[in-house]
């Protein structure tokens, strides 16, 4: 399954802003928002810490490799032009947990 394909089958994130990433130890990595070039992060994180209770272990770290399909090919062999695969290469290979927390987008009074 190639990852346009994957990205169907996970949870949405319409209803998010953003997704904080951070260490294990509370250092923030990375913030991941719904737009281009992150949109689909945003999904494989998000769903990920569904799955894990919002910890990202080397366990998980290896589901979303395999989510990231032809992408995470090209991440090994261009180390740095995906830092979101790379981030879950390093705790795949027993690199620290990874946490993420979501930020809901705010309805504002008076939508509907």
């Amino acid at each position: 399954m190639n990852f346009f394909e994957r990205l169907q089958q996970l949870p949405s994130v319409a209803h998010l802003a953003a997704l904080h990433v951070s260490s294990a130890d509370g250092q923030a990595l990375t913030t991941l928002e719904p737009k281009p070039g992150q949109a689909g992060s945003l999904a494989v994180y998000h769903a990920l810490g569904l799955l894990y209770g919002g910890c990202i272990t080397s366990a998980a770290a290896r589901l979303g490799l395999e989510w990231y399909g032809e992408h995470h090919a090209d991440a090994l062999a261009h180390p740095g032009k995906h830092p979101n695969i790379d981030r879950l290469l390093a705790c795949a290979k027993g690199g620290p947990d990874l946490l993420v927390r979501a930020v809901a987008i705010q309805s504002l009074p008076g939508d509907a």
